[in-house]
């Protein structure tokens, strides 16, 4: 072997040599995954053997647990890349919050080394990227705007907002007579010797009423020096216009009150040490619930108070039904009978000529009558010992029943109802929704009833709406829904909350419906209700119901725009007076919905 291979060689060894003696950098992967179980079981003393600022990271730590209202951390460590001294660990935080929401993110740690040890070296960022030197984690709350209730029209009627509810804390209050007299003086409709006899009985904190938006911050400003009272304001839903159908729009708040608040979202926030918000570190929006529409349209229902209040002083009403859905269009009624309560919906009277419609029709359907028949319209007539008479005894002899109906001839329709089998005309009455019964959710309805006439007089009676014949204005609204689809429809008030019929009964024959809409086209061109003002194509039927204290007016009928309606004024006299109401419902809709389709 020659010298230089011999050298060769030997530095060769030597370099090897070398590399085998060259110490490999120490695994700091250990450390990391002890801390990531500190970190994950919240144990502050396995944090403090392997972390260099312990008490400042603990308190962190601490602080975003709690704030995140975390249910369980899990952990995945990634790579571990070591230079040196210094050390880099990649990992993954799971956060399991509550409601099974998780937070899920990449972050990483440094390690430095001393004396052979890795120690974790403290920074915000270990637990979160993109937190800063005094800041924790929080979960919050991303509220869902509450939704509205429209109208059917389009028109927003409740809509998110302030009450003020009125609150005395009675234990700091020696004499309540004084409170309870303020009080009064203060807030319309409080009645002050009752109220002091309420508060004298109470103990705590009593809520005395909730006041509405408009008066709230009046009631809180003048009640502000009043020891013991206190006016809180709290989110509710408001009524944006108080004077619009306010006893069923309270139902229908506190009906809806749960469909209208959305699915919350849900953010998580980078705090500061005071809980300051410094940034979303993640951000989920709510999801606002869809409005909730009910059936009042607002022009009718405003268009039909205005019609109403003509009468201010009488009990006047006016039910207005779409035919086609069964939607509740309108509930209108003078304060003179919101005294008596809901009679729109509930008051039972005499239906008089109205139910005409009724009997007409089983006339049709059972006797084999048509618009042309031949009828006797005397202005008298006895049957069975009954003496029916025509308004005034006027007379026609014999007409077709078309005639006899469009002038209401008390006669014809006694003897018709007269001829009918017991339960016929009840079972007719059936067919308009007269004697049903309809649970609506927000509205309290009762239709009204038809004797089965088991005698001849009450089937006589029965035939021209006098005699044991009740409705309610609501129940008759359905009957002229009825003439105008051919079929009762089943009316509803709030989208989505169905209505329970008690009863299911056929619907007219359309042969019938097409001859009592030809007849009931002809009250208002020729009869009874002709003169009528406003536009589009009325078909209807007066009535005149006599009690002993003078009678009725009623009219009930539809519209050709989709509106069926029935107006009642108790006492009101002839059926002209509920005829002008109905014609100025209709003369001021069509002036609002002209004024709305302006550019």
């Amino acid at each position: 072997m020659t010298g230089n291979v011999r050298g060769v060689l030997l530095v060769a060894a030597l370099a090897g040599s070398l590399v085998a003696c060259t110490p490999k950098p120490l695994d700091a992967s250990p450390v990391a995954e002890d801390f990531l179980a500190a970190l994950t079981s919240r144990d502050a003393e396995a944090l403090s053997a392997v972390i260099d600022d312990p008490a400042t990271a603990r308190h962190v730590i601490d602080a975003t647990w709690t704030g995140l209202q975390a249910e369980e951390l899990s952990t995945t460590l990634g790579e571990v890349v070591v230079r040196d001294n210094v050390a880099t660990a990649q990992y993954t935080l799971d956060w399991t919050l509550p409601r099974e929401r998780h937070l899920s993110y990449d972050t990483s740690l440094t390690l430095t080394k001393s004396g052979g040890d890795w120690t974790v070296r403290w920074q915000p960022s270990v637990l979160h990227p993109r937190l800063g030197a005094n800041q924790h984690l929080e979960l919050r709350p991303v509220p869902a705007t509450k939704a509205s209730v429209v109208s059917s029209d389009g028109v927003e009627i409740l809509q998110p907002g302030t009450k003020y509810r009125v609150l005395v804390d009675l234990g700091t209050v020696s004499d309540v007579r004084p409170v309870a007299a303020r009080l009064a003086r203060t807030i319309p409709g409080l009645d002050a010797a009752a109220l002091a006899e309420e508060l004298s009985r109470a103990r705590g904190v009593y809520s005395v009423t909730l006041v509405d938006q408009q008066d709230g911050p009046r009631v809180r400003d003048e009640l502000a020096d009043l020891e013991g009272v206190i006016v809180n304001d709290e989110a509710a839903m408001v009524n944006r216009d108080p004077s619009f159908a306010p006893d069923i729009m309270a139902r229908v708040s506190a009906i809806v009150a749960d469909d209208l608040d959305g699915a919350n979202g849900w953010r998580v926030t980078a705090v500061n040490e005071h809980r300051a918000p410094i940034d979303d570190v993640e951000y989920h929006a709510a999801k606002p619930a869809a409005s909730i529409r009910i059936g009042l349209d607002h022009d009718i229902q405003q268009a039909a108070q205005q019609a109403v209040d003509l009468r201010a002083d009488m009990e006047a009403m006016l039910v207005a039904i779409r035919p086609s859905t069964g939607q509740v269009l309108a509930v209108a009624q003078t304060r003179t009978a919101d005294k008596k309560g809901d009679l729109a919906l509930s008051g039972l009277y005499p239906p008089g000529s109205v139910f005409k419609i009724v009997t007409a029709t089983a006339g049709l359907e059972k006797q084999g009558l048509g618009t042309g028949s031949i009828v006797p319209c005397p202005g008298s007539m006895n049957i069975y010992g009954r003496i029916v008479n025509n308004y005034n005894q006027f007379s026609l002899g014999s007409v077709p029943l078309e005639r006899a109906f469009a002038s209401s001839c008390n006669t014809t329709f006694a003897d018709i109802s007269t001829q009918l089998a017991p339960g016929e005309l009840a079972a007719v009455g059936k067919q308009f929704g007269l004697g049903i019964d309809y649970r609506i959710p927000g509205l309290h309805t009762v239709t009204g009833s038809v004797p089965v006439g088991e005698t001849p007089l009450d089937r006589t009676e029965a035939g021209y709406g006098q005699g044991l014949d009740l409705a309610s204005p609501f129940g008759l609204a359905l009957v002229a829904a009825t003439a105008a689809r051919g079929e009762t429809p089943v009316p509803v008030l709030i989208d989505g909350h169905a209505t329970e019929v008690s009863e299911e009964v056929p619907a007219p024959a359309p042969e019938a419906i097409a001859q009592l809409q030809q007849m009931m086209r002809a009250v208002v061109t020729s009869g009874t209700a002709r003169g009528m003002q406003a536009g589009g194509e009325i078909h209807g039927k007066t009535g005149e119901a006599e009690i002993n204290e003078g009678s009725h007016a009623w009219f009930a009928g539809y519209r050709d725009d989709d509106i069926a309606f029935a107006t009642l004024v108790v006492l009101g006299g002839g059926s002209e007076t509920a005829v002008a109401i109905t014609d100025h419902m209709f003369t001021t809709l069509d002036g609002m919905r002209a004024e709305r389709a302006l550019p």
